[in-house]
């Protein structure tokens, strides 16, 4: 079967197979013209669309954040207050020991860094003076202390107040 594409270049098909079947087929080799048109905006349509992802990324960049408030600056120096509500210096139990907690306090440095302090003491033995170290990160009021040596501790701002549950003991210190 022949098919007349006058105004088209063509290169001819020849397919024989073993048992004498063949065929002859004219295969087009140009592109219609209409494609001509999609090559030549390709490249603005592209261009187009990276501009809009650009713009996008931009603006999601540009979001408010909520700056960091007097209240939610956690930097300085808290004297503890209470635990559990009981001020300092109180009686507690803590893993089956009785002790006098004297007194406390928590440093919060601005390059991320902690310490707390605290004297207490195991009667009848004299006043043990505990000091241990941190990084911390803050999300929002919310403060994570990394301990040395120790595990993670959760604390909170709130104004002048810092107050931190460690091992479900609520710490409360003020400025």
């Amino acid at each position: 079967m022949w098919i007349d594409f006058s105004n088209v270049a063509t290169g001819n098909i020849n397919s024989h197979s073993s048992r004498g079947l063949g065929y002859n087929s004219s295969m087009k080799t140009n592109l219609p013209s209409g494609n001509a048109n999609l090559e030549t905006f390709l490249p603005r349509i592209a261009a187009l669309s990276l501009l809009v992802v650009l713009l996008l990324l931009a603006l999601t960049g540009c979001k408010n954040q909520t700056p960091v408030t007097a209240s939610l600056n956690p930097v300085g120096d808290y004297t503890l207050v209470s635990i559990d509500g009981r001020n300092v210096p109180c009686n507690l139990t803590h893993e089956g020991a009785a002790m006098i907690v004297k007194s406390g306090s928590f440093t919060i440095n601005a390059d991320g860094t902690c310490r707390s302090f605290t004297t207490f003491a195991v009667p009848p033995h004299p006043d043990v003076h505990r000091e241990v170290k941190a990084t911390y990160t803050q999300n929002g009021a919310a403060l994570t202390m990394r301990w040395q040596g120790a595990g993670l501790t959760q604390g909170q701002i709130n104004g002048n107040e810092f107050t931190m549950n460690n091992e479900g003991m609520l710490f409360s210190y003020r400025k």
